[in-house]
């Protein structure tokens, strides 16, 4: 599930790792003899769904390695105040050099993956499943897209370039509902907003696949998707929050899309705990 080789995921660490640590971490240097070895564990200090621990062994490895890494809790499974994430035992200076960056991508990961398993749970037992969205930290896209599938979310799609999605101001450049769906017919199938019941009969003509109703009601929702008769999938979004997910997850709809997912997931509260070992004479 969370496949950390992508050149774009090695390149993020790489980026936080320079951040952080830039000509070097001063205060671990004049604290910290050469040599001395250590261990630590990341420790739960809340319930949560565990995701980004995968991305240790590359933290690590950039920094020159760790004798031993231990991943107890992958991504996606939970965990509750208390509970071990990960153990690793290698040169104190390393592990401390690497304590906020790894804190950093596990604490965000692991809230939006928390945050996703929350909206997928209020919506069990319906038809309907929760998807992401585009709406992420730049340059961080696939690790968040990552953490939400962690959480049982459904990866809507990455990137512009991998889905057809007519908004409005496509509509409008286009020339109306009808026209931006003949436009873009070479990549079905096609998806499309629609703001009126009028718009929605005219994408279905047009043969529209999926329809996207934005920013209505419960009630309003369950009409127009009785409108469509089933001859389009339909995704809602909009306003859509824990509070009121159930109500729209039991209009019919198939996917509720909702970015608060990925940009509003607030920190899982995780820690580092480290202990120095004996150092060669024993001490």
């Amino acid at each position: 599930m969370f496949d950390v080789s992508h050149p774009e995921i090695r390149e993020a660490v790489r980026r936080a790792l320079e951040e952080d640590i830039g000509t070097g971490d001063l205060t671990t240097v004049l604290c910290v003899p050469p040599g001395r070895s250590a261990a630590g564990r990341f420790i739960a200090r809340e319930p949560m769904v565990v995701a980004g621990v995968e991305l240790l062994a590359p933290i690590y490895h950039q920094l020159g390695g760790v004798a031993d890494l231990e991943i107890e809790k992958p991504s996606g499974a939970s965990a509750i105040a208390g509970d071990s994430v990960a153990r690793v035992r290698g040169p104190a200076r390393t592990l401390l050099s690497a304590e906020r960056v790894a804190l950093n991508f596990l604490q965000r990961l692991s809230g939006i993956a928390t945050l996703g398993r929350r909206f997928v749970d209020a919506a069990r037992g319906t038809r309907c499943r929760i998807l992401d969205t585009r709406k992420t930290t730049p340059g961080l896209r696939r690790l968040e897209k990552m953490a939400a599938a962690a959480g049982g979310v459904v990866n809507h799609r990455m990137g512009l370039f991998d889905a057809v999605l007519i908004k409005n101001n496509h509509i409008a450049a286009a020339g109306g509902v009808a026209r931006a769906i003949e436009r873009a017919r070479a990549a079905e199938p096609v998806e499309i907003e629609v703001r009126t019941l009028d718009e929605l009969e005219e994408a279905l003509r047009a043969g529209a696949a999926r329809l996207l109703l934005d920013n209505l009601s419960p009630t309003q929702a369950r009409q127009w998707i009785l409108a469509a008769g089933g001859r389009a999938v339909i995704e809602l979004s909009g306003g859509i929050t824990l509070e009121n997910v159930r109500d729209y997850a039991e209009t019919g709809a198939d996917f509720l899309s909702c970015g608060a997912i990925t940009h509003s997931a607030p920190a899982a509260d995780l820690n580092f705990r480290l202990e120095l070992e004996p150092d060669a004479t024993g001490s």
